[in-house]
């Protein structure tokens, strides 16, 4: 019997952080690519779609707290290329859209290859660093 209940447990957590990924920014405009963690989801567009070399853009996201967690105080959004060990020219704005969503300007990925798109979570006193590989030809 226990372990039918806590099978049970186990089944009822992974279906709540499957609807935490499947509603997460489910109000984005264009592809929504998704970020994961064991605390959040953050679920993001760029704008264009896909990112050209050597052009701004823009990323729009929303950051979903799984069970317990609490919702971020403050977000910064960077990118760096760690083959090459260096980061973006410009250092982009983020404004809050509304509670939980949030408009990132002022990318660019000024060369071909592999980025990072850096996602920090500010939670009181510590921050929660969430990645995304994006390879641009």
């Amino acid at each position: 019997m226990m372990v039918a209940r806590a099978a049970g447990l186990f089944t009822a957590t992974l279906v709540a952080t499957a609807c935490v990924a499947q509603t997460c920014g489910g109000d984005l405009a264009g592809t929504r690519h998704l970020v994961e963690s064991a605390r959040y989801a953050i679920a993001y567009t760029t704008a264009p779609d896909p990112i050209p070399v050597g052009q701004h853009f823009i990323v729009e996201f929303a950051v979903c707290a799984r069970d317990g967690a609490q919702p971020p105080q403050g977000v910064r959004v960077d990118a760096s290329m760690p083959e090459h060990k260096h980061g973006m020219n410009y250092r982009p704005g983020v404004t809050m859209v509304r509670p939980g969503t949030y408009r990132a300007e002022g990318l660019l990925f000024h060369m071909p290859g592999r980025w990072d798109l850096i996602f920090d979570l500010i939670v009181g006193t510590t921050t929660e660093r969430m990645t995304e590989t994006i390879r641009l030809e």
